[in-house]
């Protein structure tokens, strides 16, 4: 090359400078005075495109910000670089004499490409420096070399990225390279299609290179810089409002690349506010010419400065990101290695590689969560359990006192409970039922065979009302069954009188008298003692009641999180029921499963789930579905309506109270907002008792109330001392008021389908035709639009929860996400494809490892650990 030994000086001295932390000491009279005279000398360098666009990168250095710098001099450096570098060959270790002085190592990778901000970057400040601010903290740590950045380390090691970005990074929970690493782009801008001037189309997002032909700065209430970009097919005009700048950077002459969508003013083509950077045809572009990525960002951030951070980080990290994931995992799935993922994911050659990052951490998502809850599912059955034998007798008597027939999903899904419960080895099993499918007779079975063997009982419920609601429900179920107790408990029961001392004998009675037995009720020790334990009862009672449980005189125990308390003991806890087991986390889970000895587990939900949801976020437990309704069952006529008729709504309302029928009015929230056009509780209640419905008993029920309130609320609607109930959502789950007849539901469009379908679940409960009457006006939003109309045109749960899950992503589907839910950033759960896969190589994993403690697993487990680690604190 005939310019090598200037070019070499140069490289050298902007490595020195980068080096120093780009504080402009590299020379002792600056690097604007050092450059002047080197072109003054070496003018003919010129010639080179890549010294050309070097020097227009570094004009006014003293001037720029610290970042700037030292993104400028970092793509300064690789352009010479590309000079030494053999055509369509990779740069070797040696390309250039400049780089040993900031050569990578051989596995470090190549230094990050970054650019001018054009369209949102602040100008250039006054050449005058300012001197730095003395703190009197401790100094933070001075940057690193990129090639030697860790995965720990903190932003603050990241060279070139300034206080403001540091902090504003923060804010987004970014703190370290890893985080910045996995801080993955949204979406992205098409870019890639280069297309000449004269062929660009009004609409379209292109990219372009032309030479700048002409620049004017033109004034008025918003200055704007108008560029004038050539090709040789023609000519367009980019323009740039508000910053006046650019002038500086934007010269005639100058080789740029444009990217941006094509508009038209006054009947002529035009950019406005294009991303623009220097045309450099050996270097990999940033902004332009791509598919561009576009991060989430908070305020302070501009996305040209985030992405320049991250191109850095992923260059520096991710040739050297160490791949947790087996060999033969990768192989067999046709995964791309980890560091190739995380850098197509940020910065994709194409759209395929794009789809091959994604489907790669996509996997790596699934597998994390199918190896949690798969190891917890082998680990929790790998113990002895109580193995309890079926009893057709009492179940057939049980039968035999209900009003109805159970329907085959009830019979179905019996037998596969009864059969897990026959095994020694503990029941883990989520039933899933439609709203009104009958999962409490189902419970109800089941917790009879268990007592039967000898064992308690235990039923958990989210609320003290529904806690009572099962209460009762059970107490009516199993009040008539007699229960034949094992030989040693009838002996036990046939002597109890004789051997009991007086002071024994007073405390068994007064527990019955608190389950409400009579003798009839106890039908001489066979009947089922059932207790309600919440957080309401009173000192004396709760006392007795927890005595009762810890000697085995009571056999069912329902109540709230008050069961898992650390005072509850059971004498021989043998299955355990949660209700709604999407208001509970595992841990909750966990705690009341390890009041026995393994006992078997069934958790019910009354929130249809997606097959693919069930396998993540209940992917521990077997399933069973109640897929069927009891026989008679009316169906709920729904209908979306306009605020404008409103009035319809309320006459329908007047006609069924005077029927004798109740009425849930449900607002999105509590009280009146500024900013939102929505109808409060408060706000709801206040027209319809004082305007609308003055002669009704109209009531209010929000989530602001303490727990008793709210219990003393649903308590008097429930025993008709009102005719409607305003409420928010509060009231989704489980609430069994028979005597309602309509829902109707304010504001619509803000709830998933899910919640809608809970809510639709709260009447048709008794022998009436039931209504729920929808509310909105927004039809312009195209999702909003299909919720409301699927909630019309279906009352099936399970199909209605797909659409939900489709329209609305797994994050939103339970309203609030579920305690210790993990947060998917990559996958898809509609992709049943990859999450099977996933469990698959999860169950072969296990097999073979199930603690993960083999060499190969070491760094699997970590990152297993760290996912799970942080479901549980987001949750």
């Amino acid at each position: 090359m005939q310019y090598r030994e200037p070019i070499i000086t140069l490289g050298r001295v902007l490595a020195a400078e980068q080096r120093g932390g780009c504080k402009d000491q590299a020379t002792a009279q600056g690097l604007d005075h050092f450059l002047a005279d080197w072109q003054a000398a070496h003018g003919e360098a010129l010639a080179e495109p890549a010294v050309r666009s070097a020097l227009e990168l570094l004009t006014d250095y003293r001037a720029q910000t610290l970042s700037a710098r030292y993104t400028h001099i970092q793509r300064a450096i690789t352009g010479l670089r590309a000079l030494f570098r053999p055509a369509q060959q990779p740069t070797p270790s040696a390309a250039l004499a400049l780089e040993h002085e900031v050569a990578p190592r051989a596995d470090a990778p190549s230094p990050p490409h970054t650019t001018q901000q054009a369209d949102a970057s602040p100008p250039p400040p006054k050449t005058r420096t300012r001197k730095p601010k003395t703190r009197t903290s401790a100094a933070p740590l001075d940057p690193k070399p990129a090639f030697d950045l860790e995965l720990s380390d903190g932003l603050e090691r990241v060279p070139g990225l300034s206080r403001t970005d540091i902090n504003a990074f923060k804010r987004l929970g970014l703190r370290t390279v890893e985080d910045l690493l996995y801080h993955f782009p949204h979406r992205y801008d098409d870019f890639s299609q280069q297309q000449g001037i004269a062929h660009l189309v009004v609409g379209s997002s292109v990219t372009i290179v032309g030479e700048i032909t002409d620049v004017q700065l033109r004034g008025g209430p918003r200055p704007r810089v108008e560029v004038v970009v050539s090709d040789e097919s023609g000519s367009i005009k980019a323009v740039y409002f508000n910053q006046p700048w650019l002038m500086k950077q934007l010269t005639v002459g100058r080789m740029i690349t444009l990217s941006g969508k094509v508009s038209t003013f006054n009947g002529l083509r035009q950019l406005t506010s294009p991303a623009w950077e220097p045309y450099m045809p050996d270097v990999e572009s940033l902004h332009t010419g791509r598919l561009v990525p576009v991060h989430p960002l908070t305020k302070g951030l501009i996305e040209r400065n985030a992405r320049a951070a991250i191109k850095l980080v992923v260059d520096a990290v991710t040739p050297k990101v160490p791949d947790y994931l087996p060999a033969a995992v990768r192989t067999r799935r046709n995964l791309l290695p980890l560091g190739s993922a995380l850098a197509q994911i940020h910065y994709p050659a194409d759209a395929a590689q794009m789809q091959r990052a994604r489907e790669r951490l996509g996997f790596d998502e699934f597998l994390f969560i199918q190896l949690g809850v798969v190891q917890r599912k082998l680990l929790w059955q790998g113990e002895l359990g109580y193995q309890l034998r079926f009893m057709p007798e009492l179940h057939a008597e049980l039968q035999q006192q209900l009003p109805f027939s159970l329907t085959a999903a009830q019979r179905r899904s019996l037998d596969e409970i009864f059969g897990d419960m026959a095994h020694p080895k503990p029941m883990a099993r989520l039933l899933q039922g439609d709203v009104g499918s009958g999962k409490t007779v189902v419970a109800a079975a089941a917790l009879l065979q268990a007592i039967g063997n000898g064992f308690q009982g235990a039923l958990m419920a989210p609320t003290e009302i529904l806690a009572e609601q099962h209460y009762k429900g059970l107490k009516q179920l199993l009040g008539r069954v007699a229960v034949p107790r094992s030989a040693a408990q009838a002996s036990d029961e046939n002597a109890w009188q004789a051997e009991l001392d007086p002071e024994e004998a007073a405390r068994l009675a007064e527990i019955k008298a608190i389950l409400g037995m009579s003798e009839a009720d106890d039908m001489e020790g066979k009947g089922v003692r059932v207790a309600l334990l919440t957080g309401s009862l009173g000192a004396r009672e709760r006392r007795r009641v927890l005595e009762g449980i810890a000697k085995g005189d009571i056999d069912l125990v329902v109540g709230t999180h008050a069961l898992i308390t650390e005072s509850v003991r059971f004498h021989a806890l043998g299955l355990v029921v949660v209700d709604e087991q999407h208001r509970f986390g595992v841990e909750q889970r966990q705690r009341l499963r390890d009041k026995g000895f393994n006992p078997h587990l069934l958790v019910m939900t009354a929130t249809p789930i997606p097959r693919t949801l069930t396998m993540t976020i209940y992917g521990d437990l077997d399933t069973s579905l109640l897929d069927e309704l009891p026989p008679g069952r009316q169906a709920i006529r729904t209908r979306w309506v306009r605020k404008r008729e409103r009035d319809k709504a309320y006459r329908h309302v007047r006609r069924e109270v005077e029927k004798g029928r109740q009425v849930f009015v449900i607002c999105p929230l509590v009280e009146e907002s500024e900013t939102l056009d929505l109808p409060s509780a408060e706000e709801m209640y206040e027209q319809l008792q004082g305007t609308i419905f003055p002669d009704l008993r109209v009531t209010l029920l929000h989530g602001r109330m303490l727990p008793r309130e709210k219990d003393e609320v649903m308590v008097a609607f429930r025993e008709r001392q009102y005719d409607i109930l305003v409420a928010t959502s509060v009231i989704e789950v489980g609430i069994d008021i028979p005597n309602a007849s309509t829902i109707i539901i304010e504001g619509a469009e803000r709830f998933g389908l899910a919640q809608l379908h809970q809510f639709r679940g709260r009447v048709g409960r008794g022998q009436h035709q039931s209504y729920c009457i929808l509310i909105s006006d927004k039809d312009d939003n195209e999702a909003t639009k299909q919720r409301l109309e699927a909630m019309e045109a279906s009352t099936d749960g399970f199909k209605l929860a797909e659409i939900d899950l489709n329209l609305r992503g797994p994050g939103e589907f339970f309203g609030t996400r579920q305690s210790g839910t993990p947060d998917l950033k990559i996958a898809g759960l509609t992709d049943t494809r990859l999450l099977h896969a996933a469990r698959e190589e999860a169950v072969a994993i296990l097999e073979a490892d199930l603690q993960l403690a083999q060499a190969e697993h070491a760094l699997l487990r970590q990152k297993v650990e760290a996912f799970w680690a942080e479901a549980a604190k987001a949750g």
